[in-house]
């Protein structure tokens, strides 16, 4: 079946372009902006609304009519969100642009994004993408595939700057793939083409789904060359590395400034940068980061305003949890959903006479996995580890139903991919089974070489409020067996460092897995086996050959990416009953839901409990006061 998105720019003059498409989509022929706007274009400070959108806008639509009955919304106000830790900014998903959307985070309906559209063949091996002609930068330059050239011949196919391009560029998105060609065929069409099938190609992995931003695709190329080699002179590259102070040569420059991860919207380094958000970092520091609306954003609503329609966001860093929320309950937040967690879900309705609504939405991810490092450096760890019996009889220890009643508040299930059970008596016999039925004085178990066993989870403090809660349960349910089991609750960047060298035993934490038709990804494991992941990534050039059941997992994990988009979710859903079966890492719950605290003067958020949290995220740009 041929995937085809429609473009009609090449029928039609330029000028009758753009009312016919206007005119199609239900826009009105005439644009409107936000005052402030109007205010510098009558200055002669910007050019004319008409000039600084395409021909073809994109004609908002974030959030399916099923979830949301969209409003037409109002300019002005100024979103005030709150972090714990900048990794976890609700603006950085509210600013994310993929280059093709899924409406709803849901895959029932694909369109074009940052892209106009798309055509792909019937195997599924090339795929046609059409830029949308008058598209700006926010610096007001054209976006052109001069900005795909750069991205792809001077950035991902430069080794000096990528050594290893990313796997989902290589065809059939394996990391051991040929990397896709690209050809250029005029100022706003490219092609890109798979050695074999990639059905996944367009979605997930180009959607947010896929978690991979249009920087990857599109880079300024006007404002990245003057830290390129090929295009500066030596002595321009020389004064900038002096001024930056912080980078050796131009190669470090260049990728400080590149900025290609749509995480990296908080970034001081980034500000500045030509971008396609809806908003732009004007100013940052380690308590605040405030973000002004782009004057030239592409996307505009049935009424021909273009969006967004919220001037500002200011983003306040707090000390801890505890310190976020008071600063939610007092009403100090307008919207925030990223630092949530359902454990603070009476206190949050209990204060919303403070102004705000406390709701609850899906959530996209399974919130606490518990994963085993398969791969330390510990022989008796790998010898009790890889024992089946031993993972099943950890599966078998957790009381799923006190972790939904005591931090979910029931707003979860327990998982249906493999063991679902709590039966301790099981979990023993099992132990005894595999050998670990002598105990030392204190009644835990001993391993294979006479000493007590021991798992410490290290998990972080400071990114979601539930992993601490849950950890501490998973720890007494482990003792309880016999297990013995510690925990360190760390910062974040401390499990980072530590995991990516390979000293993690066990940690919790979220996992994309494929529910809502998602995908998951390798790199989302890699706390499972760091030097196994390493290996599968590098083709086998730096890190640790997998044993046969991880080189299984990790070749079903990418076959997913192959096939047709249609049966990705069912090939999904038999992964995820491989990672039940053969344990990989413990599925416990599933079905979560997500706290979602917001204004109520914000308008066009959804009321269906049945919408994904983080969809409304992705929906910023819809979001208005009501005045």
């Amino acid at each position: 079946m041929v995937r085809k998105q429609t473009v009609w720019r090449h029928f039609f003059s330029l000028g009758l372009a753009v009312i016919v498409a206007l005119t199609a989509a239900g826009f009105s022929q005439e644009y409107n902006e936000a005052p402030a706007l109007a205010e510098m274009v009558a200055a002669g400070e910007l050019p004319p609304v008409a000039e600084r959108i395409p021909l073809e806008p994109k004609l908002v639509n974030e959030l399916p009519a099923s979830l949301l009955s969209y409003e037409i919304g109002q300019y002005g106000g100024t979103l005030r969100t709150a972090v714990v830790s900048w990794r976890l900014a609700d603006v950085f998903i509210g600013t994310n642009e993929p280059l093709i959307n899924t409406a709803g985070l849901l895959g029932e309906e694909v369109t074009g994004n940052v892209l106009l559209g798309w055509e792909a063949n019937e195997d599924q091996t090339e795929f046609t993408f059409f830029l949308r002609e008058g598209m700006r930068w926010s610096d007001g330059e054209p976006v052109t595939t001069e900005a795909v050239r750069y991205a792809w011949e001077d950035v991902m196919t430069n080794e000096e700057l990528t050594p290893l391009p990313v796997s989902w560029l290589r065809s059939g998105g394996s990391p051991t793939g040929e990397l896709m060609t690209l050809e250029i065929i005029d100022d706003y069409t490219f092609k890109m083409t798979s050695a074999e099938p990639y059905g996944g190609f367009i979605n997930p992995v180009l959607t947010l789904e896929g978690w991979n931003a249009y920087e990857y695709l599109l880079k300024p190329a006007h404002f990245l060359r003057q830290f390129h080699a090929s295009y500066a002179s030596e002595e321009d590259l020389a004064r900038l590395i002096e001024e930056d102070g912080q980078v050796d040569d131009w190669i470090q420059l260049h990728q400080k400034r590149d900025c290609p991860r749509a995480s990296n919207v908080n970034a001081i380094a980034c500000m500045g940068n030509p971008k396609l958000h809806a908003w732009l970092l004007v100013s940052r520091t380690q308590e605040q980061a405030v973000y002004e609306r782009n004057p030239y954003y592409w996307k505009v609503d049935a009424a021909g305003n273009q969006l967004p329609y919220i001037d500002s966001i200011v983003t306040t860093n707090v000390q801890d949890f505890e310190a976020l929320g008071l600063k939610m309950i007092s009403g100090e937040v307008d919207f925030a959903r990223e630092a949530l967690a359902l454990n603070k879900m009476p206190l949050y309705r209990e204060n919303e006479a403070n102004g705000y609504i406390a709701g609850v939405y899906n959530m996209h991810i399974t919130p606490t996995d518990v994963l085993i490092n398969w791969a330390t450096d510990d022989p008796v760890w790998r010898q009790v580890v890889w024992d089946l019996r031993f993972r099943q009889a950890l599966a078998y220890a957790i009381d799923r139903e006190e972790i939904i009643d005591s931090v979910y508040f029931g707003f979860a299930e327990p998982t249906s991919h493999g063991i679902n059970e709590f039966d301790p008596d099981r979990a023993n016999q099992l132990l005894d089974e595999m050998g670990l039925d002598q105990r030392d004085a204190a009644g835990f178990r001993l391993g294979p070489d006479g000493e007590t066993f021991t798992m410490d989870f290290v998990v972080p403090n400071d990114l979601w409020d539930d992993l601490v809660p849950v950890t501490e349960l998973v720890v007494e349910f482990f003792n309880d067996v016999g297990i013995k089991t510690t925990m360190q609750a760390v910062p974040d960047s401390l499990v980072m460092e530590q995991g990516r060298a390979n000293e993690v035993e066990v940690t919790v934490i979220n996992t994309q897995t494929p529910i809502w038709g998602m995908i998951p990804k390798l790199n989302w494991y890699w706390q499972i086996a760091p030097p196994w992941v390493d290996w599968w990534y590098s083709g086998g050039q730096t890190g640790e050959e997998p044993p046969e059941i991880m080189k299984e997992f990790f070749t079903n994990l990418f076959e997913l990416y192959k096939v047709p988009v249609e049966e990705g979710p069912a090939l999904a859903q038999e992964v995820l009953d491989e990672i039940g079966e053969k344990v990989i890492y413990i599925l416990h719950i599933e079905n979560v839901k997500q706290p979602l605290i917001y204004s109520q003067n914000l308008g066009n958020v959804p009321e269906s409990a049945d919408a994904i949290a983080i969809a409304v995220n992705h929906a910023w740009e819809q979001l208005f006061f009501r005045q």
